[in-house]
């Protein structure tokens, strides 16, 4: 059939050849860009997917140069109580070289009285300057902010706290009060008095958790002398005694542990009981009520002239049992913490208080701490709060032993007018703070930032293998499919050309 007007194949074969140069212009767009989408219509769900991918990546990448960045504010803090630290163990050294008395002239311990001054002043000094980008690190601006501190509440540190709203309250349960372990000697009146004098004086031995000394007592040594004598090893043994002055057993000695906690712990051992005994069964060793420190348990533990007593009767402490926002917290002493991926924190109570079983609200965190944003999604599970505390020497120590800018010059502890026990425990408080600020920020960056940066990384790898996977073209089908497309655009072409030429044929009809 021979037509003019209409030539189909012409038809036919240009939009064939249109689809082949279509197929053509794709596959050199796609080996030029390198990528398979280049626009929604290549692939509208791998598009989206792959956007999706994009942003994430984006995220997870500025989540890695967050982690990066707190670990330099963190590395810049640790150094500045780096520092501290060593001043602290140079302060050890001149407490212990000015408390030997006899070798020093009052000059030499002025002198040394003015290297603590100098210490403390750097110290301050330390704790003011040590900045990042204009960011005060150690002076408590990253500390967090409490109000409605509760009378029960001694002292109290915030390490981390994550909460969503304006504030977090902190509730505190006491589930198992804190003791101190504790003896009664019950000694039949006022004086020890001794039966059998030919046998020697009454010796026993005490023993806390600091050491123990043997004291020996004769006929007729009055209660007083006998807990005066016990006091005056206090700090050898860790045992403060007293007369007992009420309830069944007035005429007694209660001998306890200086500190609260199962670490703590009062023991006697009769060594000599030199008939004092006699015959009185109610002369003897007694303990305290399980749940009440304050009254003796009427019944007799050892008498003195048992082989119990000779073996020696030992009392444990107890440590505070508590819960804090409904967690079961760690506790030693009156101290108890907690510490979770939301809040970490310890607080440390009155005696009273840590002795009564009740409920707390201890006080409300409204804010502060510095806040790092550790993962791509901006939330709450993304961020990692961290407590940095004021350093200044007026903060440093405990409200019970005191506080570190007390040993300045005209202060309580003082080397010149005191004799450094007091200042030197307050300084061992101190380097053990400063030791765990240290120790915490060293965890935060090992465990918390160095183990999110290599998660981070893991999941950029991850997240750009998958985006690459829907995105980026494959040269290996690409150029095929290029060749493909020059041979059928460039057939195409010829075949046009014949179905153009078709009708003139129609022409040899007309003679």
């Amino acid at each position: 059939m021979s037509r003019i007007n209409t030539n189909v194949q012409s038809l036919v074969a240009q939009r064939v050849l249109g689809l082949n140069n279509s197929n053509l212009s794709k596959s050199l767009e796609r080996l030029s860009t390198g990528l398979r989408i280049n626009r929604g219509k290549d692939d509208p769900a791998g598009l989206i997917a792959s956007e999706a991918l994009r942003a994430e990546l984006k995220a997870t990448n500025a989540a890695i140069s967050n982690a990066q960045r707190a670990d330099q504010v963190v590395n810049i803090a640790e150094g500045g109580l780096q520092e501290i630290s060593g001043l602290l163990t140079e302060l050890q050294g001149l407490l212990t070289a000015s408390s030997n008395s006899a070798g020093l002239s009052q000059d030499e311990r002025q002198a040394n009285q003015l290297q603590i001054d100098s210490i403390l002043q750097t110290i301050d000094r330390i704790s003011s300057s040590t900045a990042f980008q204009g960011m005060k690190l150690l002076n408590g601006n990253m500390d967090y902010t409490v109000e409605s501190v509760s009378s029960a509440i001694t002292d109290y540190r915030i390490n981390a706290a994550k909460f969503t709203g304006s504030s977090l309250g902190v509730d505190l349960v006491v589930t198992q009060s804190a003791q101190q372990g504790v003896m009664f000697l019950s000694m039949g009146g006022t004086s020890i008095n001794l039966n059998d004098a030919g046998s020697g004086n009454f010796t026993i031995e005490v023993t806390g958790s600091k050491g123990s000394r043997e004291l020996s007592f004769a006929s007729g040594t009055a209660l007083s002398t006998v807990v005066n004598t016990i006091n005056s090893f206090t700090d050898v043994t860790g045992l403060v005694a007293s007369v007992a002055a009420s309830g069944s057993f007035t005429t007694g000695i209660t001998i306890k542990a200086e500190d609260f906690g199962a670490g703590h712990f009062a023991s006697v051992k009769v060594v000599n009981e030199a008939g004092m005994q006699g015959s009185d069964t109610n002369i003897g060793l007694y303990n305290f009520e399980s749940d009440d420190a304050s009254t003796v348990n009427t019944t007799i533990t050892a008498q003195f002239d048992s082989n119990a007593a000779a073996n020696g009767i030992r009392d444990a402490g107890q440590d505070i049992g508590a819960t804090i926002n409904g967690i079961a917290a760690t506790s030693k002493g009156k101290t108890a913490r907690i510490n979770t991926d939301t809040l970490d924190l310890e607080v440390t109570l009155s005696t009273s208080d840590a002795q009564s079983l009740q409920t707390l609200s201890a006080f409300t965190i409204t804010g502060g701490g510095a806040s790092f944003q550790l993962a791509g999604s901006v939330d709450i599970a993304g961020k990692v709060s961290l407590g940095i505390s004021d350093f200044a020497v007026r903060k440093l120590g405990t409200s019970t032993l005191g506080y570190l800018s007390e040993l300045a010059s005209g202060k309580s502890y003082n080397i010149v007018d005191s004799d450094g026990t007091d200042a030197q425990k307050i300084v061992g408080e101190v380097i053990a703070q400063i030791s765990a600020a240290r120790g915490r920020l060293g965890a935060f960056q090992k465990n918390t930032v160095g183990a999110t940066i290599r998660s981070l990384g893991i999941a950029v790898e991850n997240t750009a293998a998958a985006e690459s996977s829907i995105r980026d073209a494959d040269f290996a089908s690409e150029t095929a499919e290029l060749t493909r497309s020059q041979i059928l655009a460039q057939a195409s072409t010829q075949v046009l050309a014949l179905a153009n030429s078709q009708p003139q044929a129609a022409l040899a009809l007309l003679g």
